[in-house]
């Protein structure tokens, strides 16, 4: 068993031992007392749990299924502070102190399951929360490109996996869940390649294994739509920018940088009318943004950032530029997901103070 397999056993077992001795509610009270800290949730995609065998895109996108989501926005309504990203803002420009256990509750890419699947339940419980999407997949309907490398790698008929941008030439396993492990070391190795060049290898393959991604709209992996988030946004619920293309922003020469982040702003505006301008940087790890895109993003009038470290956020001031967040995972159960938002720090995996800068390298999201 590997050392961070352990540790997640660890405080699973300490979250359920927790939650069944009834520990969590004065657990939660003692330490808004003595800690104000935001949370901040982090989603991908809301849906029943597929078998993986026969699923065919990315699984370690599936955040959680409708029932567990159900319930986690039911606790978060009866016990926390649930809160528009927009008043957190709101809050730091005035120079006003947050409410104690706020919590705010993000998505990230725009998958229409969130219009489909998590739109109801939040508009029947009332939370809000915010959903960052590419605008450019939002425009063409296209798949998302990590998302589709993923699927190719699992369904090509091709032998070999040859991939010379990242130094990988190897014989394509057999079996799927073998394939899904090897799609996860070509997401990871990729993303320390400029961003151009990431575009560029996905296209090549979808070139040469005959599997174009703008000829294929598969529900499994489709965007929303503006008219849907239209209706969202009526609804309430906030739409933030999670760049054009969902390329990795730190990864672009500096004009291909403002061309993202303008962009995806004029589109929202055009789209969906005037509104707070909010951010999170697409894979969201200190890899995947730097200073120079918190200015860029500070230039285009967004009014905070969200990155995908780990963690709280004690003084959301000092750092709304990149602002930590807590990713929620399809594997935890209620007495987990209870315990991880009573002790954050420790059921979740927080980012050690030396690694929360942004020059650092930090497990990300795709």
């Amino acid at each position: 068993m590997s050392h961070d397999a352990k540790n997640t056993g660890i405080r699973e077992r300490l979250g359920e031992l927790c939650y069944n001795a009834g520990l969590l509610s004065p657990l939660q009270k003692m330490r808004a007392w003595w800690q104000k800290d935001l949370r901040i949730l982090a989603y991908h995609r809301v849906m029943p749990v597929p078998d993986p065998e026969h699923y065919p895109f990315d699984m370690e996108l599936i955040s959680t299924t409708p029932e567990e989501f159900r319930e986690q926005m039911l606790l978060i309504r009866e016990r926390y502070r649930p809160m528009r990203l927009s008043d957190v803002a709101a809050a730091i420009n005035a120079g006003e102190n947050l409410p104690p256990d706020a919590v705010v509750i993000t998505f990230d890419d725009g998958y229409d399951d969130n219009y489909r699947i998590v739109y109801p339940i939040l508009k029947e419980l009332g939370v809000p929360a915010t959903f960052f999407i590419s605008t450019g997949h939002i425009d063409s309907g296209r798949p998302y490109a990590y998302d589709w490398l993923v699927h190719m790698i699992l369904l090509t008929g091709a032998t070999r996996l040859e991939l010379p941008e990242l130094g990988m030439d190897l014989p394509m396993p057999a079996s799927r869940e073998e394939r899904r492990t090897l799609a996860g070391r070509v997401l990871d190795r990729m993303k320390e390649i400029s961003a151009l060049a990431q575009a560029a290898m996905i296209q090549r393959l979808e070139d040469q294994w005959n599997m174009p991604s703008g000829h294929a709209y598969p529900a499994d992996c489709r965007p929303m739509n503006w008219h849907q988030l239209r209706e969202m946004r009526a609804a309430g619920l906030e739409i933030g920018s999670h760049g054009v293309n969902h390329w990795m922003l730190s990864k672009l020469p500096r004009e291909e940088l403002e061309r993202e982040v303008f962009d995806s702003r004029d589109a929202l505006l055009r789209e969906l009318g005037p509104m707070p301008l909010l951010m999170s940087y697409p894979v969201g790890s200190n890899r995947a943004f730097d200073g120079q895109v918190i200015d860029v993003t500070r230039r285009a009038g967004f009014d905070l950032a969200c990155s995908y470290i780990s963690g709280t956020n004690p003084h959301p001031a000092d750092n709304r530029y990149a602002l930590y967040r807590i990713a929620v995972e399809r594997y935890y159960g209620k007495a987990w997901f209870a315990a991880l938002l009573a002790m954050p720090g420790i059921i979740g995996y927080q980012t050690p103070a030396h690694l929360a800068s942004v020059d650092e390298a930090k497990p990300c999201s795709h």
